[in-house]
């Protein structure tokens, strides 16, 4: 089994800041890519930021410059620091992560949302 727990939503007046964690934990052999996904009500889940293993990131063209995704692979835990947010950054945020439990077996698991509002 694996469990992608997240952590850090909340309500922030515009401007404001908010850091994310997501940490893996269960039967895990590697880690590939941890990525941030959310999602706005009425809209389809869009890909915010994404991590490879060898700490390459991409970002949607939205939040570059005010987002800023890192992962501390020791502990199977993946961060997005969200600053300067605008009330359109609102949204449930998912944590996702493409797993290997084996050497020959992957598979992308997801966390269980956590809520970001950005409003005044």
């Amino acid at each position: 089994q694996v469990q992608l727990v997240e952590s850090g939503g909340g309500l922030v007046q515009p401007g404001g800041s908010l850091r994310l964690s997501c940490a893996a934990s269960g039967r895990i052999f590697s880690i590939n890519d941890m990525g941030w996904y959310r999602q706005a009500p009425g809209k389809e889940r869009e890909l915010v930021a994404v991590t490879t293993s060898d700490g390459s990131t991409n970002y949607a063209d939205s939040v570059k410059g005010r987002f800023t995704t890192t992962r501390d692979n020791a502990k199977n835990t993946v961060y997005l620091q969200m600053n300067s947010l605008k009330p359109e950054d609102t949204a449930v945020y998912y944590c996702n992560a493409r797993i290997r439990i084996t050497t020959w077996y992957q598979n992308d698991y997801w966390g269980q949302g956590t809520q970001v509002t950005v409003s005044s």
